[in-house]
């Protein structure tokens, strides 16, 4: 076990599985007390018993991040149980391929909710504790879709979008008071929920071979490298770094 985040208390919003997972698991072999709010009841308390087989310690809040009443009531329950929160990771999100003219609105304001709406509620429900507590780090999940648009995403993209804007201004706004806020932003990544958006992105006409992500990044991101950013951004080792986005994409913009 390390010690970049002995003595902190982490809170990660879609910790139970994929990048949010490695996040958790890594968080805590830091020296971080985790707690893990997801709605995959059963893949969180999976984590938190690995975590704790481990000797770390990390206890699980079940919330559909998207909901005000339960986002309070899981950070309310983690504060209780751990103390206050001094890092906050707002990873949950998802994702809608689809054609533009195919999304509806019921569609669209899902994913705001999901993807945009989180990390208001959580960081609402967190930072007053973090205030007062003298500061703390945030770190947002963004995209490569937030400055590079993919096609069959557009709502996905202007989430993303959301997210790099939402990680700014809390920055600026509360930078004196001790307060950072960054966002880290993965390419195409081997998890589920990447997977998923591959083959999905190839059935609508997408090129998604081998061959078309080598161009892009070489390969696909596993999910523990998307972990170590988020836990350098989340550590005080980037103490001077606020309002920035750290892309984890192995040139994807720059190719």
């Amino acid at each position: 076990m390390g010690n970049r985040l002995a003595g902190k208390i982490a809170l990660i919003s879609g910790g139970a599985t994929g990048m949010g997972g490695a996040s958790s698991k890594l968080f805590a072999a830091e020296g971080a007390k985790v707690g893990i709010v997801d709605r995959n009841e059963e893949a969180g308390r999976a984590v938190v018993a690995e975590i704790r087989a481990a000797g770390g310690t990390a206890i699980f809040a079940l919330a559909d991040v998207s909901k005000v009443d339960e986002v309070d009531a899981a950070v309310q329950a983690v504060v209780s149980e751990l103390g206050t929160v001094n890092v906050l990771f707002n990873h949950a999100g998802t994702i809608i391929v689809k054609p533009f003219l195919e999304c509806s609105l019921d569609e669209w304001n899902w994913l705001m909710a999901v993807n945009v709406t989180s990390m208001y509620l959580m960081t609402r429900a967190v930072l007053p504790g973090m205030l007062k507590a003298g500061g703390g780090s945030i770190v947002c999940t963004s995209s490569i879709s937030a400055v590079a648009a993919t096609p069959r995403e557009v709502f996905y993209n202007v989430t993303k979008g959301a997210c790099h804007m939402f990680a700014q201004s809390i920055a600026v706004e509360f930078r004196d008071q001790g307060i950072r806020c960054n966002t880290v932003c993965p390419g195409f990544v081997k998890t589920p929920h990447g997977l998923r958006e591959v083959k999905e992105l190839s059935e609508l006409g997408v090129d998604m071979s081998d061959a078309a992500i080598a161009v892009q990044q070489g390969r696909l991101c596993e999910p523990e490298e998307v972990a170590r950013a988020a836990l350098f951004l989340a550590s005080d080792e980037a103490s001077f770094i606020n309002g920035t986005h750290l892309f984890v994409d192995n040139c994807f913009r720059a190719v």
